[in-house]
């Protein structure tokens, strides 16, 4: 008995801290498993903000194309800008990789391919890749080394066409059967009994029936979405106006003379030239910059399309055949009454807007997509 209990104690005294050399050993584990969790959060944080650079550049990029080679310079620039806006370590994100493509998965391109001759025109895809930024590995450095470089790619481009148009203009452009041609201008305000009737003069009372609510809906657009069809009707505005039209649209022009309009709430554009067709306006050959900041496309307005046959004497209500996009050319000046022309575009453009399935849709308007 006591022979047994010697050898107990024998085999007992070999085993003396297995229990902290264990202890040791898992406590190590744990830790290293802590540290690796926490470098890896790190690297989905840097991967984060990349990545919402990466996404703003791709759709900033896409809402300057215009289908012109100036367009893919814009493209350009505008990338820049929005990937700055988003910092890590109070450094800007740099993008080292900027494509076009005319479709999404495939024919990317750099810029100089993307503006030769007829090929910016098809352009509707832009994939943008952010400069490879280095992360510290802090305490699984064994294991990972001391730096990743983690890097973001985004994929942007052209929606399918919109259903409803949004900020389009408080005015008409008649259809009076006659095809409505890219290049022609139209006149959307008309004198005095010169149109559809003596007391419709092609100005709608969406956001309200005075003449600062025309005002205020024609220099920012109204606060509204239509599209085409029967389900969407306004009432006509009476009363010339002429003033308030004028003060409206003039301030994409970058002239503010009147205290219900401004710089901040209806920016001009960023090319005030006059007397200039689209395809003038979007090569950027003429150039007249405003005084005020100022914003690309606000000379591209969206005017609903209405038909001669919806007119009646006087205030009426009428529904949109669709909307159609126009450059303004000039603005109005100081005398007369305020007849407004515009022309008439072919060319696919950027707006704002909404699609719904089995909605008329507006094939010349889109707005950028986030795809990949």
């Amino acid at each position: 008995m006591k022979h047994r209990s010697v050898e107990q104690a024998g085999s007992r005294k070999h085993e003396r801290g297995s229990i902290l050399a264990t202890s040791a050993v898992g406590m190590l584990a744990i830790l290293l498993a802590v540290g690796l969790g926490v470098d890896i959060s790190r690297f989905y944080l840097v991967k984060t903000e990349l990545q919402n650079g990466a996404d703003a550049a791709a759709l900033a990029a896409v809402s300057a194309l215009n289908g012109a080679p100036k367009g893919i310079d814009d493209a350009l620039a505008a990338v820049t800008k929005a990937a700055n806006n988003y910092n890590f370590n109070k450094t800007g994100i740099k993008i080292t990789n900027i494509e076009f493509s005319a479709t999404l998965d495939n024919g990317y391109m750099p810029a100089s391919g993307a503006k030769g001759t007829g090929t910016a025109a098809s352009i509707r895809f832009v994939r943008v890749t952010t400069e490879p930024t280095p992360v510290a590995v802090s305490f699984a450095a064994m294991v990972l080394g001391k730096s990743k470089n983690v890097k973001a790619t985004a994929t942007a481009g052209y929606s399918v066409p919109l259903s409803n148009i949004c900020d389009f203009l408080p005015v008409t452009v008649i259809d009076y059967g006659t095809p409505i041609a890219p290049g022609f201008t139209y006149t959307f305000r008309a004198q005095a009994g010169s149109m559809v009737s003596p007391g419709n003069y092609q100005i709608l009372a969406l956001a309200g029936a005075g003449g600062n609510d025309a005002r205020v809906g024609l220099g920012a657009g109204v606060d509204a979405c239509a599209g085409p069809g029967a389900v969407y009707s306004v009432d006509t505005k009476t009363g010339v106006t002429a003033g308030a039209v004028r003060q409206g649209i003039n301030t994409r022009f970058d002239e503010y003379g009147s205290n219900n309009v401004n710089p901040v709430d209806m920016p001009p554009d960023q090319n005030i030239a006059e007397n200039i067709t689209y395809d003038v306006y979007k090569a950027g050959t003429v150039t007249k910059p405003p005084s005020h900041t100022g914003f690309r496309n606000r000379r591209v307005v969206y005017i609903p399309i209405v038909k001669a046959s919806e007119f009646d004497q006087g205030k009426n209500t009428v529904k949109f055949d669709r909307i159609g996009q126009f450059f303004l050319q000039t603005k109005i000046g100081g005398s007369g009454n305020g007849d407004l022309v515009a022309e008439y575009i072919d060319d696919i453009t950027v707006g704002i807007g909404t699609y719904s399935p089995g909605g008329g849709t507006s094939p010349l308007v889109t707005t950028p997509v986030l795809y990949k």
